[in-house]
């Protein structure tokens, strides 16, 4: 008896998780979880792809002013990068969430996936408080990869519903 699934909230994966207790198929969970997480794994690659890619432009030197290499060795773009992760979740709450760890990230970066979303980087100069900078990224960068990849996600996450839940019945 197989139904058509439509994920508009998560009303029915939490109807699917309660049927899953109720089947008591651990091994059925921990299948669906691993599922999940392997259709939300290409959506971390290429917002960890897209971070390391950015362009973020600063604004041509004054005449006489010195340069130089930062006096970090730090990469921004790649400390990024490595602070996204997955989660996925089948009790209460269920789904998947690719998100930026916070805690993974320097306490002077925990705000910076923000501001480089926003596309204005305004910060001082090597940390020179009397001289500020604004760098520029292309905006929404974690936005537009999750848009692309939604209805990919969203159909294979309605297929690992059906396929469960066929499971189940």
């Amino acid at each position: 008896m197989a139904q058509s699934v439509r994920i508009v909230g998560t009303g029915q994966l939490l109807e699917l998780s309660r049927r899953l207790r109720a089947a008591g198929g651990p091994r059925l969970k921990a299948n669906m979880t691993r599922r999940i997480r392997r259709a939300a794994e290409p959506l971390r690659t290429d917002l960890q792809q897209t971070i390391r890619t950015l362009p973020i432009q600063a604004p041509p030197r004054r005449a006489g002013s010195r340069g130089g290499s930062s006096p970090t060795s730090r990469p921004l773009r790649a400390t990024i990068a490595e602070a996204i992760r997955i989660s996925v979740r089948t009790g209460g709450n269920p789904g998947a969430r690719v998100w930026i760890d916070r805690a993974a990230l320097p306490t002077d970066l925990r705000n910076m996936p923000t501001v480089i979303n926003s596309g204005r980087i305004r910060h001082p100069v090597f940390g020179n408080r009397r001289r500020w900078v604004t760098q520029t990224a292309p905006p929404l960068w974690w936005d537009k990869t999750v848009r692309k990849h939604t209805p990919r996600m969203t159909a294979e996450v309605a297929r690992i519903v059906d396929d469960v839940r066929n499971q189940i019945t």
